[in-house]
């Protein structure tokens, strides 16, 4: 009866988008899978959120008469909890099997492990040894001596007090985004912590205007220069950074801020080291990821998750519902979505036409984990955020599941960068297509939600270029002073203006910045490696050179700022009213309207027009409110923002009502109509 009721329902995906038409049974094949799937993963629970507690069930938990610890290993012959509580004697504490390839161990007495005790498991299987990290351990510290992890109890004697239980998102209100990595906020060469990210950087960026923080690395990685994607610890609090509690904090205080907290979330794949990862943990390669080469990422070089095994659902959901709730993250950004999503991981695919995402290459145990993973998070927190990294622009990425969706509120519009950077490498300013921009910036999906970005930290890395650094490259090193003349930089500030400006208001629902990039700065990412002798030169962000009144940081870091509080003041990015006005293409010209604003760019190297006919749809009396050439914003002043403009007919225009204006080369200016 099911069955028969969900194939006469046409889902609400189709009449989004009728070109979906043709694949109709593909979609409705995978709410079929979802919904029983769903059914059977759940069982007796009537939730996701009842059922995804495994963090409260295994690991080590408290209780009045002593410790339990339990882990699932299924393939393990034997299991004995070795510490420093114990001498790291691997006889005294056997865990004992359960049913269902669990195993448990009771230590009597709560001081039994102490705070910061120190705790290793020994896993037998297939007749051999090794001293493993616990699966669901919390914390683990590294030894500066031999290099060796080792998993620490955290149970601190005065619990952290939360402050923030009011706070919620604000989805009326649009995503301005921090990308950040708390390791290389700080000027310093070295590692920043997340005190010293909460005492100084949260003022920063609260200062700009962002209201929405996305943090990188959090996942314990036991290599620094991995940027936190190959994951070690699911449920662990990077040590790079600090404590559990200090992490805490950070959140709390960004709260009391306004400012929403984002985790950028690994569950794309796994590192592959045994000695840290949960990898072959009960000396199995099955245990958690798909055996053979399916298991194997061939660019990352990790290992990918067996999305089909009810256990493994279990051990994600339950991390998703960890972070949310012990450490109150306001949602996620979700790593390789694509490579989740398809067998060939997206790699070398040209997503060029719908029948890409409806093949055998498509994973549907993935999907279907995409699918409970959003459906529990709003379970958890119904005003959660979550945010796809998909490139391949997949039908349904950020629609509810019940209308054929997969859930997501926004994806990354990852080929926006894309855009930038090739228009810059293989064109002559003068050839820009004010077309073809146009239509990149504004072609998305229907009723799907997008994060606009011209720069992520993929841009920002070693071996690639930040837009600025494109456009000025080592001149930026050298002629930065707010008075120097040179011709590549002044072009490279006036065209990252314009870019960003550009994308900001056109992009999407939402907008993302890499931290240090909103005041164009000028050294790539990198990490510190053999390669570089383990330096943390380019590890860090110099944030002097903003504060340098004398340098033309100043004036970007203003621009950026002054941008987006002008966003927020006339809602820009809210506004569903976008029209395309006139597009000159010899002349680099694009004008249009968005939330009852005319916004008019002159991407022209050299041009200026004195008279240019400005079309607009109401006839009235409009004024300049925002432009990019002011003097504040490194600009040369040129355009006037106290002049009436009286609309009048233009014969050139089509008959529409405009008005004639002065538009200088290299700027963006923004009319309002007056009441």
């Amino acid at each position: 009866m099911q069955r028969s009721l969900a194939v006469t329902t046409e889902l609400k995906i189709l009449a989004i988008d009728p070109y979906l038409k043709p694949f109709e049974k593909d979609l409705q094949l995978r709410m079929d899978r979802y919904s029983s799937q769903k059914k059977t993963l759940l069982g007796h629970y009537l939730d996701f959120k009842s059922f995804a507690n495994g963090h409260l069930f295994y690991g080590f938990h408290l209780v009045k008469e002593g410790w339990y610890y339990r882990e699932w290993a299924p393939g393990a012959e034997e299991l004995h909890l070795i510490g420093d509580f114990n001498g790291w004697n691997p006889e005294t504490h056997p865990l004992e099997r359960k049913e269902h390839g669990n195993w448990e161990v009771f230590l009597e007495g709560r001081d039994t492990l102490k705070h910061k005790s120190f705790v290793k498991v020994r896993v037998k299987a297939n007749g051999k040894e090794r001293d493993r990290l616990p699966l669901y351990i919390k914390r683990t510290v590294q030894n500066p001596v031999t290099h060796d992890f080792v998993g620490q109890i955290w149970n601190p004697e005065k619990q952290f007090i939360w402050h923030d239980t009011k706070f919620r998102v604000d989805h009326t209100s649009p995503l301005f985004i921090y990308e950040l990595h708390i390791g290389m906020a700080q000027e310093k060469e070295g590692i920043g912590s997340f005190k010293e990210f909460t005492d100084t950087i949260l003022p920063r960026i609260k200062d700009a205007g962002y209201n929405t923080i996305q943090i990188m690395a959090i996942m314990q990685h036991p290599y620094y220069a991995s940027f936190g994607y190959q994951v070690s610890n699911f449920f662990a609090v990077s040590s790079w950074f600090g404590t559990p509690d200090e992490l805490k904090e950070l959140v709390d205080t960004a709260h009391s801020m306004g400012i929403v907290v984002l985790m950028d979330l690994v569950h794309s794949h796994a590192l592959d080291n045994q000695m840290e990862g949960i990898y072959g943990f009960d000396g199995t390669d099955h245990q958690f990821f798909h055996v053979g080469p399916r298991g194997n990422h061939p660019a990352w070089k990790t290992k990918l998750f067996n999305y089909g095994n009810n256990e493994v659902l279990h051990f994600l959901l339950s991390n998703l519902k960890f972070w949310l709730e012990e450490y109150h993250f306001d949602g996620y950004r979700f790593d390789g979505v694509t490579s989740m999503a398809y067998h060939h991981q997206g790699l070398g695919v040209n997503f060029s036409d719908y029948s890409k995402y409806y093949s055998a290459e498509t994973d549907l145990d993935a999907l279907t984990y995409l699918q409970f993973a959003n459906e529990l998070i709003r379970e958890v927190r119904p005003d959660a955020v979550t945010i796809a990294e998909d490139m391949s622009g997949m039908p349904g990425m950020c629609l509810p599941v019940k209308d054929g969706g997969i859930g997501f509120d926004y994806r990354l519009s990852m080929g926006v960068p894309d855009l930038w950077i090739k228009t810059i490498k293989e064109r002559r300013d003068e050839n820009w297509s004010m077309n073809q921009i146009w239509h990149e910036l504004t072609c998305h999906r229907p009723q799907e939600k997008t994060i606009g970005y011209v720069e992520s930290h993929d841009q920002a890395l070693v071996g690639d270029k930040t837009l600025i650094f494109r456009l000025a490259d080592q001149e930026m090193y050298w002629h930065m002073g707010k008075n120097d003349q040179n011709i590549l930089v002044k072009r490279a500030i006036e065209l990252s203006k314009l870019i960003k400006f550009l994308t900001i208001t056109l992009a999407g629902e939402g907008y993302m910045n890499f931290m240090g990039n909103e005041f164009g700065h000028p050294d790539w990412i990198d990490f510190p490696t053999k390669k570089n002798n383990w330096s943390y030169k380019y590890a860090c962000r110099h944030w002097s050179l903003m504060e340098n009144q004398e340098l033309s940081y100043a004036d970007l870091a203003t621009f950026d700022r002054e941008t987006i509080a002008f966003l927020k003041t006339y809602k820009v990015m809210q506004a569903d009213d976008l029209v395309n006005l006139w597009i000159v293409e010899k002349d680099n010209i694009l004008a249009y309207k968005k939330s009852g604003l005319i916004f008019l760019f002159n991407f022209n190297p050299t041009k200026s027009f004195s008279d240019f006919a400005l079309p607009v749809e109401e006839d009235g009396e409009y004024q300049v409110v925002f432009n990019t050439d002011e003097k504040q914003f490194g600009g040369q002043g040129r355009i006037a923002t106290d002049y009436i403009y009286q609309t009048k007919i233009l014969p050139e225009r089509k008959n529409n009502p405009g008005f004639a204006i002065y538009t200088p080369n290299r700027t963006a200016l923004v009319l309002r109509k007056l009441d």
